[in-house]
């Protein structure tokens, strides 16, 4: 999959997937559901918080945004 593809709204499956981490425990990590990170990989919007949590849980920075959303 490239990175830009079209259909795909942010980076947050690959990411996780890069990281060998499942929705699971990027869910835990994250302090979300794994409703919340499924929808948030189709492409749903989400709070700000949430994706601050999301990019936290990936080992990233708040200001490594852009790379994940």
């Amino acid at each position: 999959m490239a990175d830009d593809d079209p259909k795909a709204p942010n980076n947050v499956q690959h990411l996780r997937e890069e990281r060998l981490l499942s929705k699971a425990e990027l869910a835990r990590r994250a302090g979300v559901s794994v409703l919340t990170i499924d929808r948030v990989e189709r492409g749903a919007t989400c709070r700000l918080d949430t994706k601050r949590k999301i990019i936290l849980a990936l080992g990233l920075k708040v200001q490594d945004k852009d790379k994940v959303f």
